[in-house]
């Protein structure tokens, strides 16, 4: 369906501040009264564009298009509803184009108003049409000459493309013959000059726009690169331009198809549902709000699900649409192999391509993003294509000859890999950076061959996403002051040696498991961070072999406790604060379970505490572990993963059931958790913990393969590093395999949060032991909970909620 241009006034509102949001989102006490639409009209129009694209017409190529002549008559066009469609939709101005109210004439415009003008003047139509568009033209002509101003991609040969058949059919210009020569002259440039790809990757460029060329074109090399539905590129003006220098009468078979189905107008790309739909999701779960359209992103995700299978050329050729749907499909646990993705394995996959020609970042980042998403460690088809993609990003940055706001995004995704991102954090990032159509206007659209506004709704899901980040943070600071409240009640607070950073601690929750309804999810899991750090600290020489022997005993011991007694207060504190915690997350947890489960927490604790116990033994008799798999024996259960996501896991939706808990699946997801938990402390606190006189698993690889004292000790040092690095990798693509696939005992949602572990581990770990020095993590927990946005530009009367 082709979206008619809107004329409606411009969208405006400026946001500075949580008060700027509240004002303009109407986030106060009447907002309801005062903003004309409300969240459900939101989610309704976002809903709507999920369900069925809406096309934005192309004024360039439907001018292509409307030059097609019939088989035979040169003098009859052949699409007549396309001269009708230019001749209703010029702008005022004279002008033809993706021209909005109020903003400043560019190159696209340009572009497009010369090309229907040379369409009206094929068929001898529209005199006054084309008299209005040449007295446009005229007056902006020094637009085309500007090289500060925004371009569609190979401007400089489409726009003196058409300037030549304007000229050749006597259309005269109200400007400078210099001026005309002065843009035949960049044409000469464009097609001398030496672009970022190769040979190849030249020919596609020039076979994308080809119908800039006309007779320097070898339209027989052209047809090289037609595809299955007769299309040049999906191109419609590319595949007109075929048609009407007499190359390939079968690429009429495209252009009827696609006039007919859209009634006139033409889009600059099409087909472009699986990109346009995979862009929707992609989008709404960068913006925090796909929880609110699961029914719609499943059908979508299935329709892609299907054209993977099929091989289909709308999803496999495009290397930024593949890569996004490979990592889409993965995510949400479509079983496909890296098989599809063997095609970009090579370095010359993009240098040979137009995303080479044009030095495409964006589709040079999604292949980056999807090689990440590896569930095998032995994958060779994800592992090369994510070695040279990130050399190539690595160039782009040293080579600064990037954009600003595209080295920007280079940086940041070469410093935080998928698999070490938190969702609330890179949420609020996103919906900062995230452009209204206003912006858009100003900044220019996404650019292909002419003006292309995509198919997002960009000013809804700003304002839903806004609105949902707001109300969200209102949840957590009160979440975080009832988490506050409970370390004062369990005495925690009271434990000179314990590092309490509730703040910090709850990040890890909220980062992850952001939407409201998950409360008691978060809670529980910020809870046992805190047991689990304070406990993990009394283990590390806060508390005596005594003391530490007692609270094993008490936790083994768990409702027979009163048997034993306490050593010291501080013991009797750490007791009943794991206790009485645990038993309450249990007893708010049976409405969900329909049982108590307190004993698997109790459990997971046990195991926790008697890894702890463990290795202060070994640290206070000087003991070393003979291999490192007996060091791992203690070293991934005294990790304390198991009572976090345990605890966690009973508010995440699903009930439990024992088979469940006692499944090897869940057991095996837990061993990986805190093995990737362990490795990445191993490495970056073995210094510190050398020191301490505590062993490490960096420590006890170097010593076994020091070769009886050859080799220096920082060499063996440095390979133990790679070595555990190796394992760490293969335990993360094991995890992620676990967790995305389709199938299996323990609930998806369940299986989420100990992914979602591993990325709060590697994200904590990116620094040296950020535990020590917080002011990052600090900063990042104040950016998801207590910082308000910062959203410099907003729709007005989207707000309402």
């Amino acid at each position: 369906m082709i979206e008619q241009f809107n004329r409606a006034p411009p969208l405006r509102v400026s946001i500075r501040g949580a008060a700027g949001v509240e004002k303009s989102l109407g986030l106060g006490r009447n907002a309801g009264s005062q903003q004309g639409m409300q969240k459900n009209q939101l989610q309704d129009k976002i809903r709507k564009q999920l369900r069925e694209v809406q096309l934005s017409p192309s004024s360039y190529d439907t001018a292509w298009v409307a030059m097609v002549p019939v088989q035979g008559s040169h003098q009859t066009p052949r699409f007549p509803q396309c001269i009708e469609w230019i001749m209703q939709n010029q702008h005022d101005d004279g002008s033809w184009g993706t021209n909005l109210p109020g903003s400043v004439v560019n190159k696209d415009i340009l572009l497009c108003t010369l090309a229907c003008v040379v369409a009206l003047k094929r068929w001898n139509t529209g005199r006054d049409h084309i008299s209005r568009g040449l007295n446009f033209i005229g007056k902006n002509f020094w637009v085309a000459m500007d090289e500060q101003t925004i371009a569609p991609v190979g401007f400089n040969i489409t726009f003196s493309g058409l300037l030549n058949l304007a000229t050749g059919t006597g259309l005269e210009f109200p400007v400078m013959q210099t001026d005309i020569d002065g843009i035949f002259h960049m044409r000469k440039i464009e097609l001398e000059r030496d672009a970022y790809g190769t040979a190849s990757s030249r020919r596609a460029f020039m076979a994308y726009v080809s119908e800039g060329l006309g007779s320097l074109q070898d339209w027989d090399q052209v047809m090289a690169y037609q595809r299955k539905n007769r299309s040049i590129f999906n191109s419609p003006s590319a595949t007109a331009a075929t048609v009407i220098h007499g190359h390939n009468d079968s690429a009429l078979c495209y252009l009827d198809s696609l006039v007919s189905k859209l009634h006139g107008p033409v889009p600059v790309m099409y087909p472009q549902n699986a990109y346009s739909q995979l862009c929707m999701v992609d989008t709404l779960e960068k913006m925090g709000i796909s929880n609110n359209f699961s029914c719609e992103i499943s059908d979508i995700l299935d329709m892609i699900y299907r054209l993977w299978i099929h091989n289909e050329e709308e999803l496999m050729l495009e290397m930024g649409t593949c890569a996004m749907a490979f990592r889409l499909l993965r995510m949400h646990g479509y079983d496909i192999s890296s098989d599809g993705m063997a095609q970009f394995v090579e370095q010359s996959s993009f240098d040979d391509s137009i995303h080479g020609y044009l030095n495409d970042t964006k589709a040079l980042l999604e292949l980056y993003r999807s090689s990440q998403i590896r569930c095998l460690e032995d994958d060779l088809i994800l592992q090369d294509i994510g070695s040279w993609s990130a050399r190539v990003l690595q160039e782009k940055i040293s080579s600064k000859m990037t954009h600003k706001s595209e080295m920007l995004e280079v940086e940041y995704a070469l410093k935080f890999p998928v698999y070490a991102t938190l969702e609330r954090l890179e949420q609020k990032r996103n919906i900062e950076q995230f452009k209204t159509k206003e912006q858009l206007k100003i900044e220019g659209f996404k650019l292909l061959k002419s003006g292309y506004r995509g198919a997002i709704t960009h000013d809804e899901i700003l304002a839903l996403a806004v609105d949902e980040f707001h109300s969200s943070q209102s949840v957590y600071q009160q979440e975080l002051q009832d988490l506050n409240s409970w370390v004062a009640h369990t005495r925690l607070d009271e434990l000179k040696f314990a590092r309490l950073m509730p703040s910090i601690t709850y990040f890890s929750a909220a980062a992850t498991m952001f939407p409201s309804e998950l409360s008691e999810a978060r809670i529980a899991w910020t809870q046992n961070c805190i047991l689990t750090t304070t406990v993990d600290d009394f283990f590390d020489g806060d508390g005596s072999k005594e003391e530490m022997e007692n609270l094993v005993k008490l936790i083994e011991k768990w409702d027979g406790h009163g048997e034993i007694g306490f050593s010291s207060e501080c013991v009797e504190i750490l007791f009943y604060a794991i206790y009485n915690t645990s038993k309450q997350i249990a007893e708010k947890a049976v409405p969900l379970q329909k049982r108590n489960v307190v004993d698997h927490i109790a459990e997971s604790w046990w195991f926790t505490v008697r890894g702890m116990l463990t290795e202060a033994e070994w640290r206070m008799d000087k003991y070393v572990p003979t291999t490192v798999e007996e060091y791992m024996s203690a070293a991934v259960d005294s990790f304390a993963v198991g009572p976090i996501i345990t605890s966690a896991a009973l508010f995440v939706g699903p009930e439990l059931s024992e088979e469940v808990f006692r499944s090897e699946e869940y057991i095996h997801l837990m061993n990986l958790a805190n093995t990737i938990g362990r490795l990445l402390n191993d490495m970056q606190t073995y210094e510190k913990e050398i020191k301490m006189g505590k062993v490490n698993s960096i420590m006890l690889h170097a010593l076994s393969h020091s070769g009886g004292g050859r080799g220096s000790p920082e060499a063996s040092m440095e390979e133990a590093k790679r070595e555990m690095r190796r394992v760490l990798q293969g335990s993360r693509c094991d995890l992620l395999r676990l967790v995305t696939r389709d199938g299996g005992v323990v609930p998806p949602p369940c299986r989420k949060l100990f992914w979602f572990m591993s990325k709060v581990l590697h994200f904590v770990y990116m620094e040296k032991d950020w535990y020590f020095t917080a002011d990052g993590m600090m900063a990042s927990a104040n950016a998801v909970i207590l910082d308000p946005l910062q959203v410099t530009l907003l729709p007005s009367g989207l707000g309402t909620l």
